[in-house]
């Protein structure tokens, strides 16, 4: 006899006020950007909290009507959304606490702005009766009213069990973003990407700054600027046929100068070119750009520099 059919239990959708009662713990420059564009959305931002003397001073900034408390007060006054952007390392920590003193509610939405973790780190939060929410904002902040005008039409990276997702892809409108839907386990491989992107950008373009210093141009700033601007546009547009340069043409000879130039001059920067070297002819070779024996002579520099360099 086959089991009576169980009725379908149709939840009603969670109800949030359409102005929130907002707190911010860590004020840091992603902390006291976001609660300044919740409160220019019309939101309420009661408490914030910042250990730093600049945090403190970016609260005045961005925030001059909002006070100061600490952390369990920040978590007590938020009724409806606490926003927790603390570092990545420490975010565990500060929930596990937060939940430990009992400052977190039933029905309080808990979020917290890091790109490595989703929902699991919440889950003191969680037991306490608060609802988890992740969202990273895929942008980079100075922590200054300029970051403002940035936030249109960025992406957030948001992980939220499934009857959050009304709420979150609201609070992201609120925020002039567009959710990008994210899966728990696939949290680090989401941040990898972003901070392959950016972050490795930023150390890649200051070292190129240096050598054209150590070659003697005063402003590198003004060289690159247009360069870099037009790869980057063309990379986004073009994917790798927008390859260009000597390792995409398999001009062998012309990367052994450079290595052997670098290795004389600033040594620190021979493992950076291998390693983007050996990749960039990876993709060139799969993109087709670069036939394969033609590689092969580029491959046959780069290993005997690594070989070189290790001695």
């Amino acid at each position: 006899m086959s089991a009576p059919l169980r009725p379908r239990v149709h939840r009603a959708p969670l109800a949030f006020p359409r102005t929130l009662t907002v707190g911010v713990l860590g004020t840091g420059r992603v902390g006291a950007v976001l609660g300044a564009a919740l409160a220019a959305a019309g939101h309420l931002v009661v408490a914030a909290s910042g250990a730093s003397g600049a945090s403190r001073a970016r609260l005045a900034l961005l925030l001059p009507q909002t006070p100061h408390r600490p952390a369990p007060a920040v978590a007590r006054a938020a009724t409806d959304l606490l926003l927790v952007a603390v570092p990545d390392d420490a975010l565990a920590a500060v929930i596990a606490d937060l939940a430990a003193t009992g400052a977190l509610r039933p029905g309080q939405v808990v979020a917290h702005t890091s790109g490595a973790h989703g929902l699991a780190v919440l889950a003191p939060a969680a037991a306490a009766g608060a609802r988890p929410l992740a969202l990273h904002p895929a942008m980079t902040f100075t922590g200054t009213p300029d970051d403002l005008s940035r936030l249109a039409g960025s992406s957030y990276g948001v992980t939220a069990p499934a009857e959050l997702r009304p709420f979150a892809a609201r609070l992201v409108a609120d925020l002039g973003g567009v959710p990008e839907w994210v899966g728990e386990a696939d949290r680090p491989l989401y941040h990898a990407a972003l901070a392959h992107g950016a972050n490795h950008l930023v150390t890649v373009v200051n070292d190129a700054a240096d050598r054209l210093r150590d070659a003697g141009v005063d402003r590198p700033e003004k060289v690159l600027a247009p360069l870099l601007r037009a790869a980057l546009e063309n990379a986004l547009r073009l994917g790798d046929d927008a390859l260009t340069g000597p390792v995409s043409r398999g001009d062998a000879g012309t990367v052994r100068r450079h290595l052997d130039r670098l290795a004389a001059t600033a040594p620190e920067s021979v493992p950076a070119y291998l390693a983007l070297a050996r990749r960039t002819a990876d993709r060139a070779v799969a993109a087709g750009r670069l036939h394969p024996a033609d590689a092969a002579p580029l491959r046959d520099v780069l290993d005997g520099m690594e070989v070189a360099s290790s001695w």
